[in-house]
């Protein structure tokens, strides 16, 4: 006799068969008809308890692990154990050179930008207001201009967009649990300034600055944290007196001033007025970087992989992964994506060092890029890295995959035609690339994209994809030069029916050529676009390392902005990009193409023709037995 209930399902149904399956095994129920009698209703209830308390224990245990949660108050908290503090608001920044002319003999010796200054700009046809948020001297030349400059003597003034907002807290009985909230998800925290007033009436405050930028802390210290809360909105904490610095006393007042910004809707301006005047002259405003940098707050998804990578660094850069966590936390605004390796993983190695590859977002100028590079090391790796390691900053490398798509396709399976499927499947492709790939360290695996496909419409019968990969390199016209070409993956060994590497076009002596590799040789030719050989020996490849040597090529023109040369990969089924390799499409070359194949037709052995069941007939030509 059974003497307990097995349930392990959340489908109500299953839950209560069981409950029957348990009451018809005891004396008292084994004839019983529950169908037709009031115990049915009370299984109803008992197994819409069992369900609901079910699933609302599945919804607790996956929200208790980072990997599994759904809520974003359930990331964040979890996040918050891991000590990462996910991205708010970031207010778009522009460079501006700001500057006034005086031509009075008494003119002063040094001139004040005060602090809040207010520029005006429009993007698709939608103000947006960019204010200062430090005070800027400047002094005379001899012509009288007065151009403004930062701290550190640089001419180009950040500014930043947003409207500014204040909030004021006083501080109560030192008893009481004291929380400053505040109500404002736009808030951009890397601009909150607080200070803490002896008195409401006061003067004289404290400046306090977040902990995160803290070197060294001891009891007098002034330092916040600051972290969002579960309704979104954001929370100040204090010192507790002891580690972590200073905390606010009953009877001060504090203030706190921030940006509440529009994100990314700011990114783009590069034309600014502003209609303020300084020493009685107007303001001279020349844009030297345009804005970017705006985004919204992090997404659950990118605070998911981030914090267990910030948690390993623990605010060090000791391991290559630890330059990457750092990195990604500190300029997630303006960078899309990092990769690190060690001078011991490079080629050549070379030890001392740590190199690094930034992936900035499209809006960010190249003088931004510059100055966030710098800023990586004043800010970062002067403080946190090891003395002895530097850091080389190397360029993303673009890898281009050639795709050749074709798939057998029945018109008789959908009201699709054979044209709008090969657009849905040339879609598709770009989107797969768009969403898994174009980062470091993702890896091309074909049976995925070809999965896909198989899976966009039921006449879609299967699928076949041959990859090629693409470098590009831009030759210096009309000089004999050396080129070396590499490539992510080892190329295919020679063949002698079929080449392995082709180019685009480019002119050698008024000849418009390709490049390509002699048959069943490593050797590289170059050939006129009938197939003449030009020149018998170019160079050549080297297929386990991935390489193309080119010698005393010159070239005086060529197609585009650079030459393309493609290879067939030796595994056309993974493609897997190395150190700062990034894996694109070539949208221009790749291209997907139907067969018609009706699975209606019947193939006729004696007759020589193939007879669809409407009856029309095509030449099968000859046949073989099946």
């Amino acid at each position: 006799m059974a003497t307990t209930i097995q349930s392990t399902d959340l489908d109500f149904d299953t839950i209560k068969t069981r409950l029957k399956d348990y009451l018809k095994k005891q004396n008292e129920f084994n004839d019983y008809d529950f169908e037709a009698a009031g115990l049915s209703n009370l299984l109803d209830v008992l197994a819409y308890n069992t369900h609901f308390n079910g699933l609302i224990a599945n919804f607790a245990i996956n929200e208790s692990f980072l990997n599994t949660a759904q809520l974003r108050s359930s990331i964040i908290s979890h996040a918050e154990a891991l000590g990462y503090v996910p991205r708010s608001y970031t207010s778009s920044q522009a460079k501006l050179n700001l500057s006034i002319s005086i031509s009075a003999s008494d003119r002063p010796n040094l001139v004040d930008l005060p602090r809040g200054v207010t520029f005006t700009t429009s993007i698709d046809n939608v103000s947006y207001t960019f204010r200062t948020r430090e005070k800027y001297t400047a002094t005379p030349n001899s012509a009288g201009v007065y151009n403004f400059v930062t701290a550190d003597g640089l001419t180009e003034i950040p500014v930043y967009e947003g409207i500014e907002k204040v909030k004021t807290f006083f501080v109560g009985d030192t008893g009481d649990n004291q929380i400053y909230v505040i109500p404002d998800i736009t808030i951009d925290t890397t601009t909150i300034r607080v200070r803490v007033f002896d008195t409401a009436v006061s003067s004289t405050f404290d400046t306090y600055t977040n902990i995160n930028t803290a070197r060294r802390i001891t009891p007098t210290s002034t330092h916040y944290q600051i972290k969002e809360v579960p309704n979104g909105y954001y929370e100040i904490i204090f010192g507790d007196g002891l580690s972590t610095g200073k905390a606010p006393t009953a009877g001060n007042m504090i203030k706190i001033d921030y940006l509440s910004t529009k994100g990314t809707a700011g990114n783009g301006a590069s034309i600014f007025t502003t209609n303020v005047q300084v020493q009685g002259e107007n303001l001279a405003v020349l844009t030297n970087t345009a804005s970017a940098g705006g985004s919204f707050r992090e997404g659950i998804e990118s605070i998911r992989q981030n914090a267990p990578i910030y948690f390993t660094s623990q605010r060090r850069m000791v391991t290559a992964e630890d330059y990457r966590g750092q990195i990604l936390t500190n300029f997630n605004s303006f960078v899309d994506d990092v990769t690190t390796w060690g001078g011991a993983d490079n080629d050549p190695p070379v030890y001392g060092r740590v190199y690094v590859s930034l992936k900035f977002k499209d809006d960010v100028d190249n003088a931004t890029q510059q100055n966030i590079k710098a800023r990586i090391i004043s800010e970062l790796t002067d403080n946190f890295a090891i003395a002895t390691i530097d850091t080389i900053y190397v360029d993303p490398v673009n890898t281009f995959l050639e795709l050749s798509t074709t798939f057998n396709f029945d018109p008789d399976l959908t009201s699709r035609t054979a044209g709008s499927t090969q657009n849905l499947v040339q879609s598709t492709i770009q989107t797969f690339f768009a969403n898994n790939l174009e980062k470091f360290g993702q890896v091309f695996r074909r049976s995925n994209l070809l999965t896909i496909i198989d899976d966009l419409d039921e006449a879609i019968l299967n699928t076949k994809m041959e990859v090629k990969v693409q470098q590009r390199f831009t030759p210096s016209l009309g000089l004999t030069r050396s080129y070396n070409i590499y490539f992510p993956v080892p190329i295919s060994a020679p063949d002698d029916k079929n080449y392995i590497i082709s180019s685009s076009k480019f002119t050698v002596n008024n000849i418009s050529c390709v490049l390509r590799n002699r048959l069943s040789s490593t050797t590289m030719e170059v050939v006129d676009t009938s197939g003449n050989v030009v020149i018998d020996n170019i160079g050549s490849y080297t297929a386990a390392a991935g390489r193309i040597d080119l010698t005393g090529l010159n070239v005086t023109a060529f197609e585009g902005t650079s030459i393309k040369v493609s290879v067939l990969p030796t595994n056309q089924s993974t493609i897997r990009p190395l150190r700062a390799s990034l894996l694109n499409l070539d949208q221009e070359i790749s291209k997907a193409s139907a067969i018609l194949d009706y699975q209606n037709t019947q193939v006729s052995l004696s007759g020589g023709t193939q007879t669809s069941s409407s009856g029309s007939t095509t030449s099968s030509g000859s046949s073989s037995g099946y």
